[in-house]
């Protein structure tokens, strides 16, 4: 592997006061090449246990979680600035996942038999070895558990290089599973900055990669990963559509859109960027939109009366306040919000923006904060070409009372993912992925579990048969 150059520490920044919490250091070459030494061996022994002793181990992380989930919900919006009552939701959410493969996995790497003509043949799922995960800060635990949960069921061991502004989440996850008695090896973190991770890529003893992050990460360790004839899983942000049916139920969409887009200050791959409403009802939506609005409250994200929590980081809210400046520039009228709020800490207000046309950029990137755009459309056509005119393709939400109509309209849109009646949700159960330019592969459900393992065929004639 190649010698890692000196780098500034790593840092825990608090987003709502933007101070320095805590710093450490970014682990040496020697270190990194232990860790993944340990984990290469790790393999060789865990790949061997029985499911049973995987799924026992796994409810014991699930189980830790739980109790100290008030603890993680703390670090976790310490360290991104989500409001406490959705870290801790999110703590949750990952005990259930682990719990989910747990219960299920077994089942799920059953072999499977084949229908042949003649003889017996079937699918055994083994797993490929240790598996490079590199996920984001916005969830810094479900991102784990997600991309953990199913591979070490399956048999693999995990190398996490989380994002460098959760260090002390990742640390504690690592903690979690060696006090649940999951052996040393088997997950392990690793404290080094982005561009360590083309090295490691490289490096033999890693056998595939996942990643959830922006779509310049994603296209480089794609091309690092494919250069070596690795596997590799992408989630890389959306841009998700929210169409509104003419006989939709008003309030409850404006409530799901408005809310949904709050969520963790905007910060959400899935939450609803693009909200697209028919003419015969805007105003109506727009007067009850802009009401919501009104109510909402930007402060203090351990305070529970709190609506709207800082964003991650000084970087990541200057970055949406640029953008929200340049589509006010191409032409878009901003409503409501638009500035950064009068506190010392990673705010934007809550921002409400109309107008926006085919020739402005915001009508086709991502805005990663609390910035809520409203469409207007005359024609179900011309819902659909604003809702799948993005490089992106993650999710998307249809609300109509005539549910046959709602899902002829989610056919339509260019997503892995569509939800009626309710914003684009989690659940252990159901897949998570996308299409287009947010990348590709599942996670959860059982098809989470299926992306790095090898279906192997075995096939069975007898030794006087003809093949």
């Amino acid at each position: 592997m190649e010698t890692l150059t000196k780098q500034s520490p790593i840092r825990t920044v608090n987003p709502f006061t933007n101070q320095v919490v805590s710093e450490f250091d970014v682990m040496r070459r020697t270190q990194v090449n232990s860790i993944v030494e340990k984990a290469y061996k790790a393999f060789a022994l865990w790949r061997k246990t029985s499911f049973e002793h995987r799924s026992y181990l796994l409810h014991k992380v699930a189980s830790i979680m739980r109790k100290r989930k008030i603890e993680l919900g703390k670090l976790a919006t310490l360290e991104m600035g989500k409001l406490l009552k959705e870290s801790v939701y999110e703590v949750e959410l990952s005990a259930d996942i682990f719990d989910y493969y747990a219960r299920n996995g077994a089942e799920f790497l059953a072999d499977q038999p084949l229908k042949i003509t003649s003889g017996s043949a079937f699918l055994s799922y083994e797993p490929i070895g240790v598996l490079l995960s590199i996920q984001p800060w916005n969830f810094p635990f479900y991102q784990v558990a997600r991309s953990a949960a199913p591979n070490i069921m399956a048999g693999n061991t995990i190398l996490l290089k989380h994002a460098s502004n959760v260090p002390q989440c990742a640390m504690i996850m690592e903690e979690i599973f060696l006090e649940a008695g999951v052996p040393a090896g088997v997950y392990n973190n690793l404290l080094i900055p982005g561009s360590s991770i083309e090295p490691l890529i490289r490096d033999k003893r890693i056998a595939a990669v996942a990643l959830t992050g922006s779509e310049p990460a994603g296209a480089s360790v794609a091309a690092a990963a494919g250069a070596k004839v690795k596997k590799t899983t992408l989630e890389l942000g959306g841009s998700d559509p929210f169409i509104v049916l003419a006989d939709a139920d008003i309030d409850k969409a404006v409530h799901t859109a408005v809310y949904g887009r709050m969520w963790n200050a905007g910060q959400v791959c899935v939450s609803p960027k693009r909200v697209i409403v028919p003419g015969s009802i805007y105003y109506e939506f727009l007067a009850k939109t802009k009401n919501l609005f009104r109510m909402l409250k930007t402060g203090d994200p351990m305070d529970s009366n709190t609506d709207v929590a800082p964003l991650s980081s000084e970087r990541a809210a200057k970055a949406v306040i640029k953008q929200i400046r340049r589509a006010v520039e191409q032409g878009a009228t901003v409503l409501m919000g638009g500035n950064r709020v009068d506190h010392p800490g990673a705010f934007v207000e809550p921002t409400l923006i109309t107008g926006v046309t085919s020739e402005m950029d915001a009508y086709r990137e991502e805005i990663f904060g609390p910035v809520f755009v409203l469409y207007t459309y005359r024609t179900i056509d011309e819902a659909i070409e604003i809702a799948n005119a993005t490089e992106f393709g993650l999710g998307g939400s249809v609300f109509g009372t005539n549910i046959e109509k709602a899902i002829e309209v989610a056919r339509r849109i260019e997503s892995g993912m569509v939800y009626i009646n309710h914003v684009t949700g989690i659940a252990p159960e159901l897949p998570f992925g996308g299409t287009k330019h947010s990348g590709y592969g599942r996670e959860q459900s059982p098809a989470g579990i299926y992306e790095f393992v090898n279906p192997k065929l075995i096939r069975v004639t007898t030794p006087e048969s003809n093949y």
